[in-house]
């Protein structure tokens, strides 16, 4: 049984925060951005990092309560779209120079992690790809792929190797991104804030944005307790939306996605996993999990359009545990959640500008921490310097989600492509098998 149901794992543990009072009155800012998850609090400390401090942030709830501080904790180069569709989509150096955005946006937050004394609870341990299945060239495959097209070098992990570092018998060989990391995402969120904070920025907790329009020769922001005018508005608001813009709400899709948190494993997690790394799998639904500090096993997964309560997350995903470490058979589970991503048809950011002053940042999906810096940086660059490299995102617009029978495509098509990944499992007998 559940010892929580109310609070997950992240808000349990890191304590007090720094909320900031709701605004009230009038003000004016250069920049006002809505929304205090990643991309909002990147693109104010990107703008305050390039001398611009005139920067409000409304955030509805507290910061970091949406996907930014209910995530796995993996940040890791690349899009939720893969590397060979980015390639078909833009071209060889403009997909690669797009994906070398995202390597940058992961050294970038270690960076920020020691430049501003963030504890967030980092673990550079890399990140392992380890393989569902017994077809070796899953893995080449991609190796090969980011190798010549992208100068990235993932390291190859054999079997004996894995089974060293991974005690399951369900993989079949791994690769490792030595570069990736991973850490505690609502520590992190906390930290840009009170990062903001200290350098001149603005942040507002319980302030939603309930009105826009334009004012002068720029915005008016409108929430229950005041107002921000400003010259430049960015909403980045991910799946929990706004109502402001309707072609920016039409343009995602909120799906929910499950994670667990166990009891302390103790002594028990040398029998789970001896290794630093966090894990992901070759599936298109696959299992994601790491080591946390005090030993206990976060285990993260599939995806719906349904946001369940506590007690059905951990039903679902216990069961996808046992499958990979059935040593687990009556660990206890203390904490369970869900919570909401943004997604677009298209599988990248949707990164851009609206109208004159009036920018955009959504559609991370579930491999948002790298991307959302990319956005901050991208976005603060194009506010603060005039620089046009937020256009390379042009390709990947406003496409409508086609609301609300896009719940039901994106459903239809998780469940055939996990039903894919099931046939081919079963025609292998299971990777672990002999």
């Amino acid at each position: 049984m559940l010892e929580r149901t109310a609070t997950d794992y992240y808000r349990a543990t890191t304590g007090p925060g720094l909320e900031a009072a709701p605004l009230r009155g009038a003000t004016e800012a250069r920049v006002c951005i809505i929304g205090g998850g990643y991309a909002g609090l990147n693109t104010a400390l990107g703008l305050v990092e390039r001398g611009v401090t005139d920067v409000v942030v409304l955030e509805a709830e507290t910061v970091g309560y949406g996907a930014s501080g209910r995530n796995g904790g993996f940040v890791f180069a690349g899009y939720s779209r893969g590397e060979a569709d980015l390639l078909a989509d833009l071209g060889r150096e403009a997909a690669r120079a797009a994906y070398r955005r995202t390597q940058d946006a992961v050294a970038l937050v270690r960076s920020r992690t020691e430049r501003y004394a963030i504890d967030c609870d980092r673990i550079d341990g890399g990140v392992l790809w380890a393989n569902w299945f017994r077809d070796g060239d899953v893995l080449e495959r991609r190796r090969h792929l980011l190798e010549t097209h992208f100068d990235t070098h993932w390291q190859p992990v054999d079997r004996a190797r894995l089974r060293r570092q991974v005690k399951s018998e369900r993989y079949s060989a791994a690769l490792f991104e030595p570069q990736a990391f991973h850490f505690h995402p609502l520590k992190y969120a906390r930290g840009l804030a009170g990062t903001l904070r200290h350098l001149g920025a603005t942040v507002h907790d319980g302030s939603p944005a309930t009105a826009l329009r334009p004012k002068g020769s720029g915005w008016r922001v409108e929430t229950p307790g005041g107002s921000v005018d400003a010259e430049h508005v960015v909403l980045a608001c991910g799946g929990y939306l706004a109502g402001l813009v309707p072609k920016v709400d039409a343009s995602v899709l909120p799906i929910a996605t499950y994670v667990i948190v166990t009891e302390p494993l103790g002594p028990r997690a040398a029998e789970v996993l001896e290794t630093q790394a966090a894990v992901y799998d070759t599936r298109f639904a696959f299992d994601y999990y790491r080591l946390l500090p005090d030993t206990r096993l976060l285990w993260g997964g599939r995806i719906s359009v349904r946001d369940r309560d506590a007690s059905d997350v951990e039903r679902l995903l216990r069961r996808d545990v046992l499958r990979v470490f059935p040593q687990l058979d009556g660990v206890r589970v203390d904490h369970a959640w869900s919570g909401l991503m943004s997604y677009a048809r298209h599988e990248m950011p949707q990164i851009g500008r609206l109208d004159e002053g009036l920018w955009h940042a959504q559609a991370f999906g579930g491999h948002g921490v790298a991307p959302t810096t990319v956005a901050g940086e991208v976005l603060a660059a194009a506010i603060a310097e005039g620089d046009p490299t937020w256009q390379a995102y042009a390709p990947y617009g406003l496409a409508s989600a086609m609301k609300p029978w896009g719940f039901a495509g994106a459903q239809a098509t998780y469940w055939w492509l996990q039903a894919k990944d099931a046939w081919k499992d079963w025609r292998e007998g299971g990777a672990g098998r002999p």
